[in-house]
């Protein structure tokens, strides 16, 4: 029997090798005849520049650029697959690289994220994916946009401020001194959400709070977008405001698009697809995914959907591990999943599931062996 072990990591936790490494050594157990390939796939959120070079025998690049505050922080992106280049927004203008009293998403800015762009560019990276999870920011993109070249000025020609709280002031965009480079590079969103750039289900209301913006800021945020896509509108030809996922990132999806002419996206169909996964799936008996938390929103995007969905395919087998279980979870039993098993085997802490995410994986591990084992015996 062979199995494939393809799972995302358990966030602050369990990387998505430790999470495969641990299901295996239960597995092998009581079931040490049993072939296992670990595939790591993450969603294109934090982790998958890791994941993808891991999977793909990339390499990785280190580079100094701008934080989400102004201040210098060191990121990676990879480099798969001659001419390819991964970047996540996590790295340069993530929510972690920000202590929690200091998140204001009036202030935040994209600028490293462009820093990144800017640098595969000048490698000769022409092909640029970008997973724009777990980010800090509410600008619209325009960070990112003027690291590239753009300039944002106001009624009296002054470059605005970094942050979401200035675009209100902006009075035009100057494109005149955009990175040539930038034309002849095809650049791909991962995205995993379909909010619109502006309104209720917009970036500044439905991720504004956990970016620190209180109501006060949520509002303005919102209405710096709104009046934003109006100048992209007109400056740009660029009207994105509506397509689902401009929203991501505090608006960044919009500004990609604008700027640089990205497409989106759903980030796990991307990773997948980059990964060959449909190839890994030919010759195995059955498939092990997995997430932190399953719940309602996992068959929205989220990496056991994406996988569940390809293994029913071709009629794969498949079991879904995770640390939680939500309301909601069993909307994955529709779209390819055949079996739930959750970690924790016992009342405790969050905190303490977390601590012992190892060895409760590795007892999973073992309880799903057991029933391969008893499955062949009712055979």
């Amino acid at each position: 029997m062979k199995i494939l072990i393809a799972s995302d990591s358990f966030k602050g936790s369990a990387t998505t090798m430790e999470v495969a490494d641990n299901i295996a050594k239960g597995l092998l157990r009581v079931c040490p005849e049993i072939e296992i390939e670990k595939l790591p796939v993450a969603d294109g959120g934090e982790g998958t520049v890791e994941t993808l070079v891991a999977g793909m025998d990339g390499d990785f690049v280190q580079v100094e650029v701008t934080g989400p505050l102004g201040e210098r922080v060191k990121a990676k992106y990879g480099i798969i697959d001659d001419g390819m280049a991964i970047i996540e927004i996590a790295e340069a203008s993530g929510l972690v690289l920000v202590e929690e009293e200091m998140r204001n998403p009036t202030l935040t800015t994209t600028y490293g994220t462009g820093e990144l762009i800017l640098s595969a560019l000048e490698r000769g990276l022409k092909r640029i994916y970008v997973g724009i999870g777990g980010s800090a920011t509410n600008d619209g993109g325009m960070g990112m946009a003027r690291a590239l070249g753009y300039r944002f000025l106001d009624r009296d020609g002054n470059e605005l401020p970094d942050g979401g709280g200035s675009l209100g002031q902006l009075d035009r965009i100057d494109v005149a001194n955009v990175m040539p480079l930038l034309k002849d590079a095809r650049i791909t969103v991962m995205c995993d959400v379909e909010n619109p750039l502006f309104g209720p289900d917009g970036a500044a209301f439905v991720y504004g709070p956990q970016k620190g913006a209180d109501p006060d800021m949520v509002q303005l945020l919102d209405e710096n977008l709104r009046h934003f896509s109006e100048i992209l509108i007109r400056d740009m030809n660029a009207d994105v405001a509506g397509i689902p996922g401009s929203g991501a990132a505090g608006g960044l999806g919009g500004g990609l698009m604008a700027f640089c002419g990205a497409e989106l996206k759903p980030g796990i169909e991307m990773v997948l697809d980059i990964l060959n996964f449909d190839g890994h799936l030919q010759d195995v008996d059955l498939v092990v995914t997995g997430e932190g938390r399953i719940d309602g929103q996992s068959a929205k995007g989220k990496v056991p959907a994406g996988v569940a969905k390809r293994a029913k395919k071709l009629n794969k087998p498949l079991v879904a591990i995770a640390g939680g279980v939500g309301e909601g979870a069993e909307g994955l039993y529709s779209i390819g999943t055949d079996l739930i098993l959750p970690i924790v085997d016992g009342p405790m802490e969050l905190r303490q599931a977390m601590d012992e995410v190892g060895i409760l994986l590795e007892r999973t591990g073992e309880r799903l062996a057991r029933i391969i084992a008893l499955n062949k015996k009712l055979k």
